[in-house]
């Protein structure tokens, strides 16, 4: 059984890893005990009672975080003819159609996120087994295939959160940095609840959040007690 190393074990002295606390607690706490000597991404981890394998239980969705995520995301955008120019001006860091699905075939993937116009699809679909898997192929449910192209570049560059429950129904997210303080990360924990709770299933029986747990990236994770997300909400 793996070890952890004496700054992990020095952050959680003292901390009942199996209590649950209050959401403005848990966010207070994962920055507390904050330790690398670079500024860690803080990330949520919520449990979801939903079953994925059946496709109105599929949660999946977008949120622009109000804060954005504190560091500077690559974006792609598939258009031709004057969305190029839209999208450049909206601050894409590479623009291209065909050619661009050509570069990416061979093995360019240096970006973040994609963007794509409806028209460019067909052709996006082609380097599809490339993007799906690092969570990168352009959708339209998280508004990211859109002829408002600018918009969506502009979005992503300012921090645009995609989301999706996995196999196991359970749903990762990043909500910034530790630099932000807590009360910049509870502003866009507000967000990426309230978008969750609003994608909630209609099919969906019993708890719709299980279990929810925050962390930075090398600090121990934070369980929160899902009875106070709604009344973290409700303020």
């Amino acid at each position: 059984m793996p070890k952890h190393g004496k700054k992990y074990r020095n952050a959680v002295e003292g901390v009942d890893m199996a209590q649950r606390v209050s959401v403005e607690d848990g966010v207070k706490m994962a920055v507390e005990k904050a330790y690398a000597k670079f500024d860690e991404t803080v990330d949520v981890a919520i449990n979801l009672g939903v079953d994925p394998k059946y496709s109105d239980q599929m949660v999946r969705g977008a949120v622009s975080l109000p804060n954005g995520l504190g560091k500077d995301v690559r974006v792609a955008a598939f258009c031709k003819g004057d969305k190029e120019a839209e999208a450049k001006e909206a601050g894409a860091d590479i623009v291209g159609a065909e050619d661009l699905v050509e570069k990416i075939q061979g093995g360019w993937l240096d970006f973040d996120k994609a963007v794509a116009t409806p028209d460019m699809m067909a052709q996006v679909g082609k380097i599809g087994r490339l993007l799906g898997p690092r969570g990168m192929m352009p959708n339209a449910k998280t508004g990211t295939v859109t002829f408002d192209i600018g918009s969506a570049v502009s979005e992503m560059k300012a921090g645009k959160v995609e989301f999706k429950v996995d196999k196991a129904g359970v749903l990762h997210a990043p909500i910034g940095k530790v630099s932000f303080g807590a009360e910049k990360l509870l502003e866009n924990m507000f967000a990426l609840l309230d978008a969750i709770m609003r994608l909630k299933p209609s099919s969906a029986k019993g708890a719709y959040m299980k279990n929810v747990a925050v962390a930075t990236t090398m600090g121990p994770g934070i369980k929160i007690d899902p009875l106070t997300v709604r009344k973290f909400l409700d303020k």
